[in-house]
């Protein structure tokens, strides 16, 4: 409904500007020039262009964005890979301390699927 509303909204000032703005110009780009073009069209015509340039910088901006959360995300990962290992080492030394602690000569097998 909104973008029907926006659509609408847009429509009638564009139906304004070609009403009121009948006048041919020339638009003159570098050495090129074109005679006899109604200064609504140029008008439209920056706008489309404005919004076109406008969007392309948004999607470079929004590559760039989605490059920076993906090493983010490896460092988030590479985070926890680090936090389970150091889990998994105080586990072990953790066994280990119980069985100095009951001067324990026999050594038990480690436990290599314990966290």
């Amino acid at each position: 409904m909104l973008t029907l509303i926006l659509f609408l909204i847009v429509g009638a000032v564009m139906v304004y500007l070609a009403q009121n703005n009948l006048a041919l110009v020339t638009l003159r780009l570098g050495a090129y020039a074109f005679p006899n073009i109604p200064l609504f069209y140029i008008i439209i015509g920056s706008l489309l262009a404005g919004l076109g340039l406008a969007w392309l910088i948004y999607l470079v901006n929004s590559i760039f964005i989605a490059f920076s959360m993906r090493r983010k995300d490896t460092a988030i990962k590479d985070g926890k890979n680090t936090v389970v290992d150091l889990t998994k080492q105080i586990h072990q030394l953790e066994l280990e301390n119980e069985r100095l602690k009951n001067n324990s000569t026999v050594v038990e097998p480690q436990d290599k699927n314990a966290l």
